[in-house]
């Protein structure tokens, strides 16, 4: 263990781009609570958004890159931080809503609600393509080319693999979270019925690396350790990653999902409800 920890990776490039977002992302909410002290931005939405820049650190810089192509638990781990954790805790802090409420009058008009309502914005929210999107990234990664090819590629690793599966999370969780805005909110039933789908494909990518009975790849197989599990066991041990900690992660967010579409069927409830004791009261008024 102690081993494990001695080794670190730090990348400027990356330390520098995360500090930066993090202080244009305080910027904006120090100035949106000094403009309306009565409608503060939100701590939880901060603290979310915060952790998850925390935690693309820890994925990024530390002892998680420097082993990550050692072994491929690390690697795998590394991925389902980025995915299950980061990404969704990132739209949780909802920084599209903040960009809006940070903008002037004027750039709102001509900026952001334009870009809002572009076809590539409502293109790149529909549900079904960022399901699609999510889905194929984590199944042609694995069982293509690609990955021993990023493996063995240091800039191929930071510029396509890394941001690829950061962006594909976060397209993918930002109509399924669906606390920012967005051009055309989905039900909480669809997103419930998308989490609960896409259990099939990170389910499928656990199973086969877990199952198979040769390594996979071989930047893995030729990768030299100074201490831990043969190249075999290491990949048994990083399908078996994939698949429980996806299970429990997503069943996490599905509960919370659940808590949400319960809320939003007991909200048109209430609703339907008062639109029938008017009508009632209408008719006794006649």
């Amino acid at each position: 263990m102690g081993q494990f920890f001695s080794a670190w990776s730090f990348d400027p490039f990356i330390a520098f781009n995360l500090a930066a977002i993090a202080a244009i992302y305080l910027w904006a909410v120090g100035n949106v609570n000094t403009r309306t002290p009565k409608a503060p931005w939100k701590k939880a939405s901060t603290a979310c958004f915060l952790l998850g820049l925390a935690l693309l650190a820890v994925v990024y810089l530390g002892p998680l890159p420097a082993w990550s192509h050692t072994f491929f638990w690390v690697h795998m781990a590394q991925h389902l931080i980025v995915m299950m954790a980061a990404a969704p805790l990132l739209v949780l802090g909802s920084p599209i809503y903040l960009w809006l409420r940070v903008s002037t009058p004027r750039a709102r008009r001509q900026i952001v609600v334009p870009v809002l309502r572009s076809r590539v914005v409502s293109v790149l929210t529909n549900p079904v393509f960022t399901w699609l999107l999510f889905a194929g990234v984590l199944l042609a990664t694995h069982f293509t080319p690609f990955y021993d090819w990023a493996l063995q590629n240091h800039d191929a690793d930071t510029f396509i693999e890394q941001p690829l599966f950061l962006i594909a999370a976060l397209l993918y969780y930002w109509p399924v979270i669906n606390c920012d805005l967005l051009p055309h909110p989905s039900r909480a039933s669809h997103r419930l019925v998308s989490m609960s789908v896409m259990m099939i494909p990170e389910a499928v990518v656990g199973a086969v690396i877990y199952f198979s009975p040769v390594v996979l790849y071989s930047v893995f197989a030729r990768s030299q350790r100074p201490f831990g599990p043969d190249p075999l066991t290491d990949q048994k041990f990083a399908g078996a990653l994939m698949w429980a900690l996806v299970m429990v992660v997503e069943a996490f967010w599905m509960m919370w999902m659940a808590a949400e579409f319960f809320k939003s069927e007991e909200r048109r409830s209430h609703r339907v409800d008062a639109e029938i004791a008017a009508e009632i009261a209408a008719g006794g008024r006649t």
